[in-house]
């Protein structure tokens, strides 16, 4: 829920009230229902409120503690805030409203900032320490929530979207070529800057504190995922009755709310547990799945649409059920919409997100997501597989960097920037970004097929799902919508790092038993093993439709690759191979000729590429040059 801003001037000069709510007008849509403002002499903070838990002005922000000592501004959910509530009431606090927001702002009175450790849930928090003069700010362990922030040397500024920090008097756009390298690698950043030169994410997990003295941001770390101590004692039923227990506390935790609960419904796995479990809390749960058009759909795609199997479940749970039907023209009309709300662009084709969050928001303020389930049960299998039987560390990093080249490989970046953007870049980095995601963690191993696949989940965890998290929020955000993951529980999530290898790929010892040098019956395992997310399937049988339950996995996605092709063949070429093209000053037209002909005359599928040639080129007409839409 929300959105928050905050200006610390370190020389001392004051903020003024006018200037923050400016930067905070520029994110009121995720917090339609008011606003708040705390200024200080060099301090002011911005809170935009959309009103989940207690509802009343009671409930507002920013929010100052009952000694007086403590002020924040907070973004999120806290799941168990009653039970800390009790604790801190039986140390002498007292709470004049229903709020989780009143809760870490009396714990951070009664604790200090290691409170924050205390905190199962989602958060971004500015807070500020009047008698220290101190500002501290920190995000949740999973990266739920964002917070960016952009530090002068004399100016921090934070804020949930870079789009406030832009409306600082003092900040000017320019592009980070750094980020643009590691996004044309990798459609994503492993790392912590943004496309926006000088604006950082504060990592997940962090807390950080900035004083008059500071010269810098220094992240401290709290907490890190740690998949190097599997319990090998866990028995399989032990590790299917222990997640089902803690599934089902997960999503009542997550129920907690004010106002309206729904869920998303894709016809998977992940959310089809989630609406099994939700239903038995809400009478007639509100349900919403996003279909697509196929009359003009070939090949694999042809089975992207999910509303078949989101009926049936629907259906099964007596939900009260809602859909979108999505078609290849919908992409113009939402593509600068999405780009203006993402800035921070991630991972694939994100607008079916923004349109089903769009639908949701019309009947619920909060909605249950399945974000989370692949990267702790172990989803992906047909990844884990390529290193598997990794020799070495360097075989194992080759391995999974070859596979990571989500859009560029190595060997074609020269060709994809401009001459100007290749002195700006460094073509050895993005593989150095990679290594550091395992190398910062000095508890992995590289010795046994296990060890392999549980840093491969690892990686995917600090930087995957991050990638996801951040487009789920900025997308329903945008649409006054707060997701919650219930997978991302924290005891469930402590649990499922324990849970050994073993009972999350059914297939595993199948797998161990293929010679190695049988290429071809390796490859083909590769290929049709769909055995991921095991004991969380077992864990599920009586709560949900087998016929799901054995589903083979499929990502939430548009059948881009028949329309990039098809009817949106010509809105490409007119964004990206136009003489107004604004991405031609860094990104070499020739290169993405050469790509658009491939994918509609030769048939190979540069969809992910093409996606993010569009997303780049919208993204330096909003921010870049400014053009106006309508949003």
């Amino acid at each position: 829920m929300c959105g928050i801003v905050g200006v610390f001037n370190l020389n001392g000069e004051p903020f003024g009230l006018p200037a923050i709510k400016k930067m905070a007008d520029a994110i009121a849509h995720r917090g339609p229902d008011g606003d708040g403002y705390f200024t200080e002499d060099n301090i002011a903070m911005a809170h935009r409120r959309l009103s989940i838990l207690d509802v009343s002005v009671r409930g507002a922000q920013p929010m100052t503690s009952k000694n007086g000592d403590w002020v924040i501004t907070f973004n999120g959910c806290i799941y168990n805030f009653l039970e800390l509530k009790q604790e801190l009431q039986a140390k002498g606090h007292e709470f004049s409203s229903t709020s989780d927001t009143e809760v870490i702002v009396e714990g951070l009175a009664e604790y200090g900032t290691n409170f924050f450790e205390r905190l199962d849930g989602m958060f971004a928090v500015g807070a500020w320490h009047k008698s220290e003069k101190a500002l501290y700010l920190s995000r949740d362990r999973f990266g739920v929530k964002p917070l960016y922030y952009w530090f002068t040397g004399r100016t921090l500024v934070f804020a949930s979207e870079i789009k406030a920090i832009i409306k600082h008097p003092a900040f000017q756009v320019k592009l980070n070529y750094s980020a643009l390298n590691e996004y044309f690698t990798f459609q994503n950043m492993f790392t912590f800057h943004t496309l926006f030169d000088g604006v950082w994410m504060l990592p997940p997990a962090n807390t950080v504190r900035i004083d008059a003295a500071s010269t810098g941001v220094k992240h401290r770390s709290w907490w890190d995922y740690d998949f190097s101590k599997t319990d090998e004692s866990i028995s399989f039923e032990d590790a299917r009755s222990q997640t089902e227990a803690l599934f089902m506390q997960a999503v009542a935790r997550q129920m907690i709310s004010d106002v309206p609960v729904g869920s998303y419904l894709s016809g998977g796995m992940d959310s089809g547990s989630i609406t099994a479990l939700a239903s038995t809390h809400v009478p007639r749960l509100a349900t919403f799945t996003c279909g697509f058009d196929m009359s003009e759909v070939t090949g694999v795609e042809a089975n992207y649409d999910e509303r078949r199997d989101a009926e049936l479940m629907a259906n099964h749970f007596k939900t009260e059920h809602y859909q979108q039907v999505l078609n290849a023209g919908d992409i113009r009309w939402s593509l600068p919409r999405v780009v203006y709300h993402l800035e921070d662009l991630r991972v694939g084709m994100s607008y079916p997100n923004y349109y089903i969050a769009r639908l949701a928001s019309k009947f619920v303020k909060v909605c249950l997501q399945g974000t989370g389930g692949d990267e702790l049960f172990g989803g992906y299998p047909w990844r884990y597989y390529r290193v598997f039987n990794s020799v070495s560390q360097s075989e194992f990093f080759d391995l999974y960097y070859d596979f990571w080249q989500r859009l560029v490989p190595d060997n074609q970046r020269e060709s994809l920037f401009t001459t100007d953007a290749r002195r700006k870049v460094d073509f050895y980095e993005p593989r150095a970004i990679f290594e550091r995601v395992f190398t910062f963690n000095s508890k992995l191993k590289y010795e046994r097929p296990e060890d392999h696949i549980n840093n491969s989940l690892y990686f995917e965890a600090k930087t995957f799902l991050p990638g996801l998290l951040l487009v789920g929020d900025k997308l329903s955000m945008a649409n006054g919508l707060e997701e919650r993951f219930p997978f991302l529980d924290n005891s469930l999530a402590e649990f499922a790092q324990k849970i050994p290898v073993k009972h999350k790929l059914g297939n595993l010892e199948e797998m161990l038993k293929i010679d190695e040098n049988e290429e071809k019956k390796k490859n083909k395992a590769y290929r049709e093993f769909d055995d991921g997310k095991n004991v969380l399937r077992k864990a599920m049988l009586g709560f949900m439709p087998e016929k799901i339950i054995n589903r083979k996995k499929q990502g939430f996605s548009a059948p881009d690759e028949s329309w990039y092709r098809g009817e949106n063949a010509a809105y490409i070429r007119e964004l990206l191979l136009e003489n107004k093209t604004v991405s031609s000053d860094f990104i070499n037209q020739d290169y993405i000729r050469k790509i658009v002909s491939e994918h509609t005359e030769q048939h190979i599928n540069h969809r992910l590429l093409i996606w993010s040639f569009m997303n780049f080129e919208w993204w330096c007409r909003i921010f870049l040059k400014n053009e106006k839409f309508s949003i």
